[in-house]
C-alpha cells in the first residue's frame, strides 16, 4: 500500500457509475467527520458529490439510544449528481440503534457493514431489540459484513500510550480507511487533514493515522471482501472547484457582496440551529472589513442590522423559522424605513422549537406575510448548496438597488449539504453599486427614483441631509409622521409597487424540457435536485413532463403565468403542507396539484417519479 492508498493484493476493481453510502452511529461516533472526509476525498478524486448530514435532534441524547443516532449520506458518481441519493447502497452501522433507525431505507440485497462490538445486550435493549438482529434472521435479505471495528481499531493502537476511551474514539477513522479501500479512494487527503487538525496533539494525530491505515490494510489483506469498486472521475466543466456547504456559500456570498460593493459588511445574529455556523464563519473575516456581533436575542439582532443599514453598511442577519418570527416587528420597521437589510433564514422543521436539526420549507408564508399590516419585501430561495452563494449576492444587489429588505430562504438540507462548486470569475459576478446621497439640493428622504421607486440612501451626519426614520407612517417625500388616511393608502401602494418592479430586473423563468406539454413540475428551494432528476428520468421514459424552478418568489417572474398556461396540469412538490401551491392557485387561478412531505427529510427522486406517472395516468 502506497501513500496514495492504492490497493495492493486484490485484483482490478469493479467499475460502477455511482455509489450511495450512509454512515450511521451514535452522536459521539464521529459519523459527520467520517462522512465529510469521504466527501472531501471523493471530490478531490474528481467525482461529483452530494451529501445529506442528518444530525440528532437531541443535544445530548443517551449513548446508544434511537434519538441519539447521527447519520451522514453521500452520493459520489462519475456522472451528474443533484441529490445525495434515494436509498443507500451501503449502510455503515456502528451500533444497534443506527441499524434500527436506518435499515428501513436500505433496499433488498443492500450491503450492511456492522460494528459487532457494539451489539451487546445493553445496546440491543436501548435500541428496542428483543433479540440480536445479526443472529435472528432479521437481515437475511441483505449482504451483511460483520466486523469488530472497535476491537480492531484498539488493537492497531496497542503500542500507543493512550487511554482505552481515546483508542476507541479512533474507530471511525478505522472504518473510514476500510471504506477507502473498498471504493478505491486515496488516503492522502485525509492524512493531510489529520496532520493539520491535530498539529498541537501529536499523540492523537498518530493514533488517527494508524487507525486509518489499519482499516485500509484490513480491506486489502483480509478475506471479508472479494472485490472492491472504482468510480471514475466525472466529466465536469474545467475550472477550479471546492467542496462547499450551503452555509459556507452564504458566508462567501456575504463577503463577496461586501467586496464587490466596496462597502463594509455588518452581521448581527443570535445563535440558532441550523444557521449558527454562518455567524461562526463570518467572524473570521475581520481582515476584509466584516464586523460580526452575537446579540442577546433575535429582536436585538434585527434592530442592530437596521441601525447598520441606516449608517450605510451592507447589513445582514441570519436565523431560522422561530427567530424569523421574533424578528417580525423589527422587519416591519425595515420595510417602513425602506432600508436595505438581508435576512438569511436557514429553515428547519417547526412549529415553535420543532425539530431543530431536520429540514423543512415551511417559512414561505411567514416570509411573505409574517409582519403587521401591508409590509411587502423581496423573497429569494437558493436551489442548491452552491447556489446559496449566487442568491446571497443577488439579495444584496436587489436590496441596495431598490432600498428594500430581502429574505433568503435556505433550509437545513441546503445549509448542511455539500457539493462541488466551481469558483466564479470576479468578472462574472453582478455589480452591486452603492450610492449614498450627498447633495442637499432638492433632498427629500422619501423622494423616489422614477424607475425603481427606491428612496435615497442618506448617511446620518451628512450635512444638509438631516431626516428622521421610524415605524410610524410617513408623509410621501418628506418622511414626516403622517396619520392622513389617503397618504397611508398611497404609501402602502408605493411600497408594494416597488417590490413588483423588481420583477423587471430578474431573468425569465427557465423550463427544463418542452415549453408546453401535459405536466409541469414547479418547485422552489431545496427540492430542485430531486425534481430535476425525477423529470429527467420521466422524460427518458417518454413522458410529457417538464420542470421549472422558482428562485425569485416575491416578486415572481413576470412570465410565470405564460409558462403555467402552456401545460395541462401543474404539480407543486413542497416540504410543507402546500404553501407555494396556495400562492400559485390564488394568483394564477389554476388548479395546481400538490405533493407535500413533512417528515424532516428531503424528497426522494423515486417518490416524485411515482407521482408524475400517477398524474399523467389520471390525465389519460
Amino acid at each position: 500500500m502506497n501513500e496514495n492508498g492504492k490497493p495492493g493484493k486484490k485484483g482490478a476493481a469493479r467499475e460502477v457509475e455511482s455509489v450511495v453510502i450512509r454512515f450511521a452511529g451514535d452522536s459521539g461516533d464521529g459519523m459527520q467527520l467520517t462522512g465529510s472526509q469521504f466527501t472531501q476525498t471523493s471530490a478531490i478524486a474528481g467525482n461529483d458529490v452530494s451529501t445529506l448530514p442528518d444530525f440528532p435532534a437531541e443535544i445530548r441524547a443517551p449513548a446508544g439510544s434511537l434519538p441519539g443516532v447521527s447519520a451522514f449520506q453521500l452520493n459520489f458518481s462519475s456522472s451528474d449528481v443533484q441529490t445525495p441519493g434515494d436509498q443507500p447502497d451501503v449502510l455503515v452501522a456502528m451500533n444497534p440503534a443506527a441499524l434500527k433507525v436506518h435499515l428501513v431505507d436500505l433496499p433488498p440485497d443492500g450491503r450492511i457493514l456492522v460494528n459487532t462490538d457494539a451489539f451487546n445486550d445493553q445496546n440491543l435493549k436501548k435500541a428496542g431489540y428483543r433479540s440480536d438482529p445479526l443472529e435472528d434472521g432479521t437481515l437475511a435479505s441483505y449482504q451483511v459484513v460483520k466486523i469488530p471495528v472497535t476491537t480492531l481499531a484498539t488493537n492497531a493502537l496497542k503500542d500507543l500510550d493512550l487511554s482505552k476511551k481515546q483508542k476507541e474514539r479512533c474507530k471511525n477513522f478505522w472504518a473510514l480507511g476500510l471504506l477507502y479501500w473498498l471504493y478505491d479512494r486515496p488516503l492522502k487527503p485525509t492524512l493531510d487533514w489529520i496532520d493539520g487538525k491535530f498539529r498541537g496533539n501529536p499523540e492523537m494525530a498518530e493514533a488517527n493515522t494508524i487507525a486509518l491505515r489499519a482499516g485500509f490494510a484490513y480491506g486489502d489483506a483480509g478475506e471479508v471482501f472479494t472485490t472492491h469498486y472504482k468510480v471514475r472521475k466525472a466529466a465536469i466543466e474545467p475550472g477550479i472547484y471546492r467542496k462547499i456547504t450551503g452555509n459556507e456559500a452564504l458566508v462567501l456570498g456575504c463577503v463577496a457582496s461586501s467586496m464587490i460593493a466596496k462597502t463594509p459588511l455588518f452581521y448581527g445574529s443570535y445563535p440558532i440551529t441550523p444557521a449558527s455556523e454562518v455567524l461562526h464563519a463570518l467572524s473570521r473575516y475581520k481582515h476584509v472589513g466584516v464586523r460580526t456581533v452575537q446579540c442577546e436575542d433575535e429582536i436585538a439582532a434585527m434592530c442592530a442590522v437596521i441601525g447598520a443599514a441606516f449608517a450605510g453598511h451592507l447589513a445582514v442577519t441570519g436565523t431560522s423559522g422561530p427567530g424569523l418570527a421574533l424578528k417580525s416587528e423589527a422587519l416591519g420597521l425595515a420595510v417602513m424605513t425602506e432600508l436595505p437589510v438581508v435576512v438569511l433564514n436557514v429553515q428547519r422543521a417547526g412549529p415553535s422549537t420543532g425539530m431543530p436539526t431536520k429540514t423543512e420549507q415551511a417559512d414561505l408564508l411567514q416570509a411573505f406575510y409574517g409582519r403587521s399590516g401591508e409590509a411587502p419585501l423581496v423573497v429569494l430561495a437558493p436551489a442548491t448548496p452552491s447556489d446559496c452563494f449566487a442568491i446571497t449576492v443577488e439579495a444584496f444587489r436587489i436590496a441596495t438597488k431598490f432600498m428594500t429588505p430581502v429574505i433568503v430562504l435556505s433550509d437545513g438540507y441546503l445549509g448542511n449539504g455539500a457539493e462541488p462548486w466551481k469558483l466564479p470569475s470576479p468578472g462574472d459576478l453582478p455589480e452591486i453599486t452603492v450610492r449614498y446621497r450627498t447633495d442637499p439640493e432638492g433632498f427629500a428622504p422619501y423622494r423616489r427614483d422614477p424607475d425603481t421607486l427606491a428612496r435615497p440612501w442618506a448617511i446620518p451626519g451628512t450635512p444638509g441631509l438631516e431626516h428622521r426614520v421610524g415605524g410610524l407612517e410617513k408623509w410621501e417625500n418628506t418622511g414626516n409622521v403622517s396619520y392622513d388616511p389617503s397618504n397611508h393608502e398611497e404609501m402602502t401602494r408605493l411600497r408594494r409597487e416597488k417590490i413588483e418592479r423588481v420583477a423587471r430586473d430578474i431573468p425569465p423563468l427557465e423550463v427544463q424540457g418542452d415549453p408546453r406539454g401535459r405536466l409541469l413540475v414547479l418547485g422552489w428551494g431545496s427540492s430542485y435536485g430531486a425534481i430535476s432528476m425525477a423529470v429527467r428520468r420521466a422524460r427518458a421514459e417518454g413522458l410529457s413532463v417538464s420542470a421549472a424552478h422558482l428562485r425569485y418568489l416575491s416578486p415572481m417572474p413576470s412570465d410565470l403565468g405564460d409558462v403555467l398556461s402552456g401545460f395541462d396540469k401543474v404539480l407543486i412538490p413542497e416540504i410543507n403542507s402546500g404553501q407555494l401551491r396556495l400562492l400559485i392557485r390564488s394568483r394564477y387561478l389554476i388548479d395546481a396539484d400538490g405533493f407535500s412531505k413533512v417528515t424532516g427529510q428531503p424528497f426522494r427522486i423515486a417518490e416524485l417519479q411515482a407521482r408524475i406517472r400517477e398524474l399523467l395516468q389520471e390525465k389519460s
